[in-house]
């Protein structure tokens, strides 16, 4: 099992029990910013099984149906939980708004300030592993998931701090307003999401920097009057592919082009993870 697969998991197990702990004290308490937080959990582990999901099947190699690899599937993944969060978060303002128009007091106020507490704990932990892997693996669909629980955490905070508020002052119109400071936190979350994820299904290019390396190598092997056009590059969840035509003098032998080539493309792909090169060879051009 891969470390990307492990670490889905290890979510999932996460936010099971933070969903449960928060439904309890949520039902026990009567607070509707600390219901929104156990919707907010119950997305975020319907966004882990997304993403364990993901991670197994972009791991699985290339095949007759899919030639380039699976990698886009933690692109859609990424879509689909940013949907899945705009959706609670609209929810979350809906009933948040009711509770302003008619508040009600709030129960067992101490329970709920240790859940929001633990639960903040507990993300922290599991975000920081998951944003750690996603790093090494360039995982889309795990970096969406780590910003799932980071965002979790300042939520699981503000609702604590704003229950021991209530607790000092009894102004139970704080609790639904919070609710829906965390809805509008959590839209934000979700378009930052979509756009991260969106993009690559679309085709776009790697970003400058590892296009600036690429061009860098390309540059330092090439010989005098060599050039190189059709530049092109894309990205498929954590995979990178590149492919240009290089244009050699007539008088260079096709094995010596394909040891050129072959070195190029060998240092790209040493220098960048999980990436692709493929470069297409043609005469230089004279006029």
């Amino acid at each position: 099992m891969s470390k990307k697969v492990k670490t889905a998991r290890l979510s999932i197990y996460s936010n099971s029990f933070l969903v449960i702990l928060k439904i309890f004290a949520g039902i026990l308490s009567g607070s509707v910013s600390i219901i929104s937080e156990a919707i907010h959990s119950a997305v975020d582990l319907i966004a882990s099984f997304i993403a364990f999901l993901a991670v197994r099947i972009s791991d699985t190699p290339p095949d007759d149906q899919h030639p380039y690899g699976h990698g886009k599937f933690e692109n859609i993944s990424g879509v689909a939980e940013a949907l899945l969060i705009f959706i609670a978060a609209a929810w979350i303002i809906y009933e948040a708004i009711h509770k302003i128009i008619a508040p009600t007091p709030i129960d067992s106020l101490s329970v709920g300030i240790v859940v929001m507490f633990i639960s903040a704990i507990i993300n922290i932990i599991v975000s920081r592993r998951l944003y750690k892997v996603a790093k090494e693996t360039d995982s889309i669909a795990l970096e969406a998931d780590g910003l799932h629980l980071k965002t979790d955490v300042y939520t699981s905070v503000g609702v604590g701090l704003g229950i021991i508020i209530i607790w000092l002052t009894d102004l139970y119109i704080i609790d639904p307003i919070i609710a829906i400071i965390v809805a509008l936190l959590i839209i934000k979350e979700s378009y930052n999401i979509l756009i991260r994820a969106y993009s690559p299904l679309l085709d776009s290019k790697l970003d400058d920097k590892d296009i600036e390396i690429i061009k860098k190598i390309i540059d330092n092997n090439i010989l005098d009057k060599m050039s190189y056009h059709k530049f092109r590059t894309r990205k498929a969840g954590s995979l990178k592919y590149v492919d240009f035509h290089l244009e050699v003098p007539g008088n260079i032998s096709v094995e010596e082009s394909y040891k050129l080539c072959n070195k190029i493309e060998n240092e790209i792909e040493n220098k960048l993870n999980r990436i692709e090169a493929t470069i297409h060879v043609e005469p230089l051009k004279t006029l």
